[in-house]
């Protein structure tokens, strides 16, 4: 009875093995068909030698794809839904953010002059109005608008009461409602730009997807 209680534990033990041993075999199979035909033994050697080599540790990295240089704004689909049922803009306003998007700044979310380049040059609303071609007196009159309404910010630079400095500032757009970004990571400028906004503005705070 004793040899037969043996005889099993030992079958089972080797079971158990031979499992882990299959089991080894496919993640090592599976890492190979990951690192094209390469072991991970030869490339932990390979690591290692690097290492040794140049006196740093080493990584494996893999090179940018071409697509990581395309630029695309983020529309937050079910808030623009909420503010539409609430009729919060006018044509209009969304008319201008869709045809602003273009010069919103990657994880700045400022409204620039040209998004490839750096440093790039915020537009005011001069800028704005000559960006897309229109008059002065109707840009001003929608970018104070979407102001009022919590969509965009101003943040001015200097004395708002000189009429010099009073051109240099910063439109900003929500990234509630259009962000260039991780939305993971919302850049801490744009959340306390906004946070005020978000709390008391009676339709900004009832939007079903808020970044913050």
């Amino acid at each position: 009875m004793k040899n037969e209680k043996n005889g099993r534990a030992s079958s089972l033990a080797e079971a158990e093995m031979n499992s882990r041993k299959r089991a080894l075999e496919v993640e090592k199979e599976k890492f190979k068909e990951d690192h094209r035909g390469v072991d991970q033994e030869e490339l932990t050697v390979a690591m290692e030698t690097l290492s040794k080599a140049t006196g740093k540790d080493m990584f494996i990295g893999t090179k940018r794809s071409v697509q990581s240089k395309v630029r695309f704004a983020q529309f937050l689909q079910k808030n623009w839904e909420y503010i539409r049922e609430q009729n919060y803009l006018t044509n209009e306003e969304k008319a201008f953010l869709i045809d602003i998007q273009s010069n919103i700044s990657m994880h700045s979310n400022a409204i620039v002059d040209d998004i490839m380049k750096r440093p790039p040059e915020a537009l005011n609303v001069q800028g704005v109005a000559d960006v897309r071609k229109a008059h002065r007196t109707t840009t001003s009159k929608i970018v104070n608008s979407l102001i009022k309404k919590g969509i965009f910010a101003k943040a001015v630079s200097g004395d708002a009461k000189d009429i010099n400095q009073a051109k240099d500032y910063v439109l900003f757009v929500n990234p509630n409602i259009i962000y260039v970004g991780d939305r993971d990571n919302v850049e801490e400028h744009l959340i306390l730009i906004f946070k005020n906004q978000m709390k008391n503005n009676s339709v900004l705070k009832n939007l079903p997807q808020k970044l913050f």
